[in-house]
């Protein structure tokens, strides 16, 4: 019972902090950030995945982008992602991929600033040098998530091999679908980890992340799954509201709902922290 009243009170003591640190406004400017990102890093995709010779690789990058979000979500927005990597010269890093570089590195800042503001740090380091970093960490997780397409890319051509040496395995086709589950989840836990460790001011052990980190993967579940069953009831009025920027509209909400509960996990790891720093020491 005890475990219970501390976790009521830690739950309740992050939302009080959430509030008060504007957490509402900074999840606002983290959807605007990352749905203005999410075209500029695909753009990135398809230069890098053009200068290895494997275009398709860029498409796969996007479907595991794209495969935590409801499918309500997820289809429309998925037009207009197959527009931009039809369109898209992936031959050469030019001068456009580089100012979309510049542009996808914005979202990251957008984390960065969430972070810092739930953990109640401020970075000294100059913005030039914070607008360096968060490039890198746009090259490095477009990279990690080629390599990661790369593996689910080749999924289906390893199966149908094995299958043609052993056809009792068969029955078990849902194996690969399963494997591209695991692969974006996997995605999502090392980009929460390597953002709660290393986006905001100083440095946290990763047992001082762990909670935030939990509670964001299954609060983005339920999340994901409620807002699907809303959609399912209201997307029209979207349609009637914003009517050719619904999809545009309903991705907003959603990056909206998610950012939320990103900074929700920074804030419940600080009070879980604030809470052990007053707590009396024991003995």
């Amino acid at each position: 019972m005890a475990f219970v009243r501390f976790v009521f009170r830690i739950l309740v003591d992050a939302g009080r902090r959430f509030a008060a640190d504007d957490g509402w406004a900074i999840a606002s400017h983290i959807a605007l950030s990352a749905l203005m990102a999410l075209f500029p890093f695909l753009l990135v995709l398809t230069a890098l995945a053009g200068l290895l010779g494997r275009q398709a690789l860029a498409d796969e990058a996007a479907r595991i982008l794209l495969q935590a979000w409801p499918i309500e979500v997820a289809e429309p927005i998925a037009v207009q992602i197959g527009d931009v990597l039809t369109s898209a010269r992936g031959n050469a890093l030019t001068i456009g991929a580089l100012l979309a570089l510049y542009f996808a590195s914005s979202g990251v800042e957008s984390l960065r600033i969430g972070l810092n503001r739930a953990y109640g740090v401020v970075d000294p380091r100059p913005w030039w040098l914070l607008r360096l970093e968060s490039i890198a960490y746009v090259l490095v997780g477009a990279v990690a998530l080629l390599a990661f397409a790369f593996f689910v890319f080749l999924g289906p051509l390893i199966w149908r091999t094995l299958v043609r040496q052993f056809p009792a395995m068969e029955p078990f086709g849902g194996v690969v679908t399963l494997v591209r589950l695991a692969v974006t989840s996997l995605v999502l836990i090392v980009a929460l980890v390597i953002a709660h460790l290393w986006l905001p001011a100083g440095r946290r052990r990763p047992g001082e992340i762990a909670p935030g980190v939990v509670a964001t993967l299954l609060l983005w579940l339920v999340g994901g799954i409620v807002f699907g069953r809303y959609l399912d009831d209201f997307a029209s009025n979207y349609a009637v509201y914003y009517a050719g920027l619904a999809s545009v509209i309903i991705a907003l909400v959603f990056l909206y709902i998610s950012a939320s509960i990103f900074v929700y996990g920074g804030e419940l790891n600080a009070a879980i922290r604030a809470d052990k720093s007053s707590a009396p020491p024991s003995g």
